[in-house]
């Protein structure tokens, strides 16, 4: 198990090289995804993909708990490391920085959703609850991006911000035997409630910078 478990926590960090690429695929996302930016008073924007945030957080402790009870998994199996998964963590020094690393690591869970989705299907029976609820956080962390997208093209519609490498280390694994699928699946999901928790907080945290600093700059042009 050595052999693929890898004591190994990649982390996505800031690339100066990546500036302009994000920047063009985020309009990109929007653009194939059919994602149509309204604009929306900053707060409501960032409350309602906050609201968005916490139910997918609500739902992954829910979806760990699941995950864990099929078969003979334990929690201990979910607190390796394991080469390639992304890292929970968001970095970033400033508001902008700070909300392309949460669109960036959005963006870098989805296709490990996918591939644990996948691995499941050939495990658990069509009707099983477990199917059901990775496609449910799959879709909502893929509206989560979108609406991220659009929060940062309003905000910060000219600002070239270095941004999370999209090219990072978080390919998906190659083929596993089923235990290991069992704790890619289990590392996932633990990761993924992570990073909800942080980007829970840090959302709010971002509605209370960036919208008061907005809302002040507005009030002050409207003396003049």
């Amino acid at each position: 198990m050595s052999g693929h478990v890898k004591n190994m926590c990649p982390q996505l960090t800031i690339s100066q090289a990546a500036r302009t690429l994000l920047s063009l695929l985020l309009a990109i996302d929007s653009v194939s995804a059919g994602v149509v930016c309204r604009k929306q008073p900053c707060g409501s924007s960032l409350q309602r993909s906050l609201k968005l945030t916490k139910l997918i957080h609500k739902e992954s402790v829910d979806l760990l708990k699941t995950y864990v009870s099929q078969g003979d998994m334990s929690e201990l199996f979910c607190q390796m490391s394991i080469n390639n998964v992304p890292d929970p963590n968001i970095s970033g020094l400033d508001p902008s920085e700070r909300m392309l690393s949460i669109y960036s690591h959005c963006k870098a869970f989805l296709p490990h959703l996918k591939r644990v989705t996948e691995q499941q299907t050939d495990l658990q029976p069509p009707s099983s609850s477990l199917l059901s609820k990775l496609s449910t956080a799959h879709n909502r962390t893929n509206g989560l991006a979108n609406q991220i997208n659009c929060i940062y093209q309003t905000l910060f519609p000219n600002l070239p911000i270095p941004p999370e490498p999209v090219d990072g280390p978080t390919s998906v694994p190659p083929s596993q035997n089923v235990f290991q699928q069992k704790v890619y699946g289990c590392v996932v999901l633990k990761r993924f409630k992570e990073f909800l928790s942080r980007v829970t907080r840090e959302l709010r945290t971002l509605k209370s910078q960036v919208c008061t600093r907005r809302t002040t700059f507005a009030d002050t042009n409207a003396l003049f």
